[in-house]
């Protein structure tokens, strides 16, 4: 097989491939703007669906639930996510690796074990404390548990990236502790907190496993609804409802892309001295 073949031949796999995972969202999208009430036969383009969406109070209810737990978890998992990261570099040297292992595990825990667990405990903590009713205050709770392992991840691997001659410079021009914080750490931090913040936001928006265990009789979320509706069949709003949901997770993960992308002030300062 000759050379341009195979470029050939790789070229029309990864089209493939790409089909594989985005064709069932596709599809979908395209039924969310079915004129009738139908998932197999698509009888013209309509936006009777989305217009029935935002009427829908139940909807409107689960969608604040949803933008109000993914907010709020999202910010709180930020601050304590950072300082965790910040921790584990700082005191990197100190044979405290095994805390980063203890953190992997969220990660890899299975969601319905997680769940599960969080339910246990909320319930034992309310029957004995009368705290921590089912609702979204233990939603939240839980959304930052597991929320605060990839960021604090993410910010570690930031900080490990950065010459450690840039903080001995800190250190040498004699900065307060406040001042190394709020004039180096923040600004070379920024986009890693940034798309890590998105990124908090985009699992929340996206669970239903945890949330499901965890929530209560008046904190229906998104993908709970879903799961309610879906028992009836799967019908265009329900169509248009995910559509919404790929549309704003598909937006988050490109303003965290281009975050990503965007020349730090370290980078830029260290090519500044090299040239």
């Amino acid at each position: 097989m000759t050379a341009r073949a195979m470029d050939r031949g790789l070229r029309v796999f990864w089209y493939l491939l790409l089909a594989f995972l985005y064709a069932p969202l596709a599809v979908v999208v395209f039924y969310s703007f079915n004129a009738i009430n139908s998932s197999a036969r698509f009888a013209g383009f309509s936006l009777t669906w989305y217009r029935q969406l935002f009427s829908n109070d139940a909807i409107i209810g689960a969608l604040l639930n949803t933008v109000a737990l993914a907010l709020t978890s999202s910010l709180i998992a930020i601050v304590i996510g950072g300082m965790l990261g910040y921790g584990f570099y700082r005191y990197r040297l100190r044979r405290l690796s095994w805390l980063i292992w203890l953190i992997y595990l969220p990660m890899v825990m299975p969601d319905i074990i997680f769940g599960i667990a969080e339910m246990i405990f909320f319930i034992a903590i309310d029957e004995r404390l009368g705290i921590l009713a089912p609702g979204l205050g233990t939603m939240i709770i839980a959304h930052v548990t597991f929320q605060v392992p990839f960021i604090a991840l993410l910010v570690n691997a930031r900080l490990l990236a950065l010459d450690p001659q840039l903080f001995e410079a800190a250190q040498d021009l004699y900065a307060a502790p406040w001042q190394r914080a709020r004039f180096f750490l923040l600004p070379v931090l920024s986009p890693a907190i940034v798309s890590s913040f998105l990124l908090a936001l985009t699992l929340s928006i996206d669970d239903f496993v945890i949330s499901f265990f965890t929530a209560g009789p008046e904190s229906t979320t998104l993908p709970i609804y879903i799961w309610s509706a879906i028992k009836k069949g799967v019908t265009p709003e329900v169509n248009a409802i995910a559509t919404l949901m790929i549309g704003s997770v598909f937006l988050m993960a490109l303003i965290s892309l281009v975050v990503q992308r965007r020349p730090s002030a370290s980078s830029t300062t260290n090519r500044s001295a090299s040239s």
